[in-house]
């Protein structure tokens, strides 16, 4: 059916398109005045807006759009680009969400949903929705099935599932021969294959696709790989508008040429910028420690002890959580413990921490989490133990990891900071085995602030926020102790680096797996134990924030 457009709505058309902004903006006004309603006349209007950099303007003209249309899928698809490009992925992803359920077959919002998902480690639900605008995308512009078929490689590959990747990656190719971040992804590929030289031309033809600037990262972590980190440094020296990741990769390049005092500048000043990128975050140490105190308060011994405990599933393999702070070694611990023949590798699964919504969900009070565990102690609540287990493995699920006939009986969880939810895991998975890494804490604290990390409550932009979050999960987590029967199993990073082999059996023996040669295949290096004291006048402040923690893991 053919447009009903108003003429002041198309004489605003026509300025738009000759960049007459203000003919525009008179005469969508003008309409807007009497039909205050007209889509149409919305849409310019939010055009205007956005070419103009207006855009908290622009996205309550989308707002205006859909309240009056619930399924106009071209406002919502503007308005989660608006939120995605400035960084608030909360509330996009809330837009997306109301998207798909205006219209299920919304193929941008399936893209942008499964991207975004993907994004927070829900791979294997980030494919399915990749896959579903893929499905019913097919009759839209090629630069779209592109950028689907683009963002279904990257999360293959994130997977490492990289033939399938490729794949994905050489037919995004094929619809869109010169699209700069089909042409960027292909090189990341061929990077990880250790294919240097395709790579590099990949790298070439993406900075001819689009500017040299925007692949200035890429070009460095190429140039590092193959020695030349002078180079490298220098590309990025170069760039007008280095990005807080690309000052983060500087720094790493400075740190590998001995300039300390560069690469802390870089990590400090990069982290800043990742900030600022990411809608100006912030780490609130004040309600960290109130929440934290709060669950002190009710996780007692005598509170714990009255929750209701599920029984083990015999149907499906067990998680094995490997607990521990960021950048501490869980990642090279995982590795050792999915070699075996038994273990599926589930990496870093949310699902203990959205444990606690579904809490709130089943458990409604007046008092919040974690008082309201407190229904749970009466006869007619205990089952909300079965149903956190349930939960959780129904998530694990979806991830592939209860597949039956492979011979697997674990699979592993290594999300960073589950130990402050250590309740409600044991409550779900009385019996489960828990592996407890430790890393000395101010080469934790380097590695924070020299990485993009985005795990807790925003504590890794600031040393010092690194330092107090580092701390106070420590605090807690020694409060667990104290009042819980947690039956894990400590490994020392430093330790496990100086004897693979010894460390290995153990941890193998404590999780009741024989021991398996696939397991010592994990290449180590010390080069990063102590890394700290390349930083310790930058670091000393906050030495007494660590103090307790260093003395408790036995570091000097």
């Amino acid at each position: 059916m053919a447009e009903n457009v108003h003429p002041l709505v198309l004489r605003a058309r026509e300025a738009l398109a000759r960049s007459e902004i203000k003919s525009a903006e008179q005469a969508v006004e003008e309409r807007l005045k009497t039909a205050g309603r007209d889509i149409y006349a919305l849409e310019v209007r939010y055009q205007i807006q956005k070419h103009r950099g207006q855009l908290g303007e622009a996205a309550r003209t989308l707002d205006t759009v859909i309240g009056i249309n619930s399924r106009a899928d071209w406002a919502y698809n503007e308005l989660i680009k608006l939120l995605t490009t400035h960084g608030k992925t909360a509330d996009a992803e809330q837009v997306t969400r109301n998207a798909l359920r205006a219209n299920p077959d919304n193929a941008e919002a399936h893209h942008v949903f499964g991207a975004l998902i993907s994004d927070t480690g829900d791979l294997v639900a980030g494919e399915w929705h990749l896959r579903r605008a893929l499905e019913i995308g097919k009759t839209l512009a090629s630069s779209a099935q592109a950028a689907f078929l683009t963002s279904l490689g990257d999360n293959l590959s994130r997977q490492g599932r990289l033939e399938e990747a490729s794949a994905s990656f050489e037919r995004a190719h094929e619809f869109a021969p010169n699209d700069a971040k089909t042409l960027s992804s292909l090189a990341k590929l061929y990077e990880a294959r250790g294919d240097l030289k395709q790579a590099g031309a990949f790298i070439d033809r993406a900075a001819a696709a689009s500017s040299p600037e925007e692949v200035t990262l890429l070009r460095a972590g190429y140039l590092a790989k193959t020695g030349k980190r002078e180079a490298a440094i220098a590309a990025l020296d170069a760039t007008k508008t280095l990005t807080g990741e690309g000052q983060l990769e500087r720094g790493r390049l400075h740190e590998s040429l001995g300039h300390y005092e560069q690469a802390w500048q870089d990590f400090t000043a990069g982290k800043r910028k990742l900030a600022t990128e990411g809608g100006g975050l912030q780490y609130k140490a004040d309600a960290v420690e109130a929440l934290f105190s709060r669950f002190k308060q009710f996780f007692t011994r005598d509170n714990i002890s009255r929750m209701p405990r599920a029984k083990q599933r015999a149907d499906v393999p067990q998680p094995i959580f490997i607990m521990g702070l960021p950048r501490s070694g869980t990642t090279v611990v995982d590795r050792i413990i999915r070699s075996h023949s038994a273990v599926h590798g589930g990496g870093e699964l949310a699902f203990i921490g959205e444990l606690r919504k579904i809490a709130g969900d089943v458990l409604p009070a007046p008092q919040p989490f974690p008082e309201n565990l407190a229904q749970s102690w009466t006869a007619d609540r205990h089952y909300t133990a079965t149903l956190f287990r349930d939960y959780y493995l129904a998530r694990a699920e979806g991830f592939g990891l209860l597949k039956s006939g492979d011979g697997k009986t674990y699979f592993t969880d290594r999300m960073p900071f589950n130990e402050v939810y250590l309740p409600l895991l044991k409550t779900a998975f009385p019996h489960a085995r828990i592996v407890h890494v430790m890393r000395h804490p101010l080469d934790v604290c380097v590695s924070m602030i020299s990485s993009n990390v985005t795990h807790g409550f925003n504590c890794g932009y600031r040393v010092e926020d690194a330092a107090h979050h580092l701390a106070a999960v420590f605090d807690l987590f020694e409060h667990y102790r104290r009042e819980m029967d947690l039956g894990d199993y400590v490994v020392q990073y430093e330790a496990l680096v100086a004897d693979q082999a010894g460390q290995t059996r153990k941890l193998l023996d404590y999780l009741g797996l024989p021991f398996e040669e696939a397991c010592l295949r994990t290449n180590l290096n010390d080069g990063s134990i102590d890394r700290h004291k390349h930083y310790a006048q930058h670091l000393k402040p906050y030495v007494p924030r660590v103090r307790s923690m260093m003395t408790g893991y036995g570091y000097d």
